[in-house]
């Protein structure tokens, strides 16, 4: 029987290794729980492998390798999957985020960044980076909106976005980089490309004023969490977290303007940022 080729990571990373894992599993003879014991994870952890919603990390495709005896298959593609266009803390999530069903996303000072537009994104990146060179912060551009990319879908993912008051408030880029950008989102909501909310300065406190959440469902594997700090980020797959979180950007949904007093506040504020451009 022949093995499996070579991937080429360009062309659909995860899923295509976890594909190519279950065939040389069952091809073995094992169950899930089986080949995860020598690694000491659990058989679920392999599910989501093999789902292609976790990535495949260096020490584990070489045990892998040696158990399934797939001749360094899986060393050589992990490899490669490790070259990552996006920072180590969020290459595993833009990953996952890429095929995900469903996407929740709390941001407590930034447009998402799959809602952002090239203006807005080279002015984030320029803040964060104020000595990089232009052609560094270019190619942060590029990543970010080939991102944004799957939303060229008309129904997938479903994204669902909770906006601090905060994000409007904070001028990024300018007046007329603000206008554009949420001129952008508001666009998306009135299509009915996205669900968004703004979570009112008004609403106090609230379970997430720690940091940004985002939340990833997919349709044969469990739930993911991603939070991220400055210069890190953390993947949650453990099913209690990821409930615990779920249970956070309900609250905050609740707590957040209706998605029409949201748009129209958004509006609102583009419009007020328009009238700072004139002369």
């Amino acid at each position: 029987m022949p093995g499996p080729k070579d991937l080429d990571p360009s062309s659909s990373p995860r899923a295509m290794i976890g594909a190519e894992l279950r065939y040389a599993r069952e091809n073995a003879g094992l169950s899930q729980a089986e080949l995860g014991e020598p690694l000491f994870v659990s058989g679920s952890f392999i599910g989501q492998l093999e789902a292609g919603t976790r990535r495949l990390h260096l020490e584990y495709a070489v045990q892998i390798d040696e158990i399934l005896n797939t001749k360094g298959f899986f060393e050589r593609n992990c490899r490669a999957l490790a070259r990552s266009k996006y920072p180590d803390h969020f290459a595993e999530a833009a990953e996952a985020e890429a095929i995900a069903s469903g996407i929740r996303e709390y941001a407590p000072l930034l447009i998402p960044g799959l809602l952002q537009t090239a203006g807005y994104a080279q002015a984030v990146f320029r803040g964060g980076r104020p000595t990089a060179t232009a052609g560094v912060i270019e190619d942060l551009v590029t990543a970010r909106l080939e991102r944004a990319q799957i939303l060229e879908d008309p129904t997938t993912p479903l994204l669902w976005a909770v906006l601090d008051e905060a994000v409007l408030r904070r001028q990024v880029g300018g007046a007329d980089i603000m206008v554009e950008a949420l001129r952008h989102i508001a666009a998306l909501a009135k299509r009915h490309r996205i669900i968004l909310q703004v979570l009112p300065f008004e609403a106090g406190a609230h379970m997430a004023m720690g940091g940004s959440l985002k939340l990833m469902a997919f349709e044969d594997a469990p739930s993911l969490a991603y939070l991220e700090g400055l210069g890190t980020g953390r993947l949650e797959d453990y099913p209690g977290t990821v409930t615990s979180y779920e249970l956070t950007f309900d609250l905050l949904g609740a707590s957040a303007l209706s998605p029409s007093e949201s748009l129209a506040l958004i509006e609102a504020v583009a419009e007020d940022y328009s009238h700072e451009e004139q002369p």
